[in-house]
């Protein structure tokens, strides 16, 4: 994506893209540890005029692996440093329901990401829009909303796995090693 039409927002999934992933999940504010430069990529897309909004699956909650006070305080702890770092979350969307709930939010169904757009003023441009994950189920959510994904590679998922299964999606999808080269490569040459 060039300078030239970058997006008016980007969406990001949380676990994996902001903050190191676990496949036991993050349950408590302790677990909480920001992947290196990426609170700073918050802060540069805020300082170019781009809206950051957070779009993520959540079913530890649901799942009863943590109660609301712990999963609040994770959220604290991040929205407190993102800030910290200059940056702003426009919007924040979370899905506590498990993967045999049958709802429409949970990613990859784009009910969240729909959610987002429509509280970024953006329904009717989705092409307007970018989201950043680090799984297939987040170009899965993000495609079938009409938005266009880049995915990276600091989850704790097979990156060149999901790579191939993304580029079924959306062939030309680019890939970085995470948040901070993900946004220096968007907004390089800018001005």
């Amino acid at each position: 994506m060039s300078a030239h039409n970058l997006p008016e927002a980007v969406l990001l999934d949380r676990d994996g893209v902001i903050n190191f992933d676990s496949p036991d999940y993050i349950l408590s504010a302790g677990q909480w540890q920001p992947i290196p430069g990426s609170l700073a990529a918050i802060s540069r897309l805020h300082a170019a005029g781009i809206r950051v909004a957070i779009v993520s699956n959540q079913s530890g909650l649901g799942r009863g692996m943590m109660d609301q006070a712990a999963f609040n305080a994770i959220h604290a702890k991040m929205m407190l440093a993102i800030e910290q770092a200059g940056g702003f979350i426009a919007h924040v969307a979370y899905c506590v329901h498990g993967p045999d709930d049958d709802c429409m939010c949970r990613k990859p169904r784009p009910g969240m990401v729909l959610d987002t757009l429509a509280a970024l003023g953006l329904s009717s441009r989705p092409g307007h829009a970018l989201f950043i994950g680090d799984s297939i189920r987040d170009v899965e959510a993000a495609d079938a909303a009409g938005v266009p994904a880049m995915l990276v590679r600091s989850g704790y998922g097979n990156a060149e796995t999901i790579l191939a299964k993304a580029r079924l999606l959306q062939p030309l999808i680019e890939d970085y090693a995470n948040l901070a080269e993900a946004v220096d490569m968007m907004l390089a040459g800018r001005a």
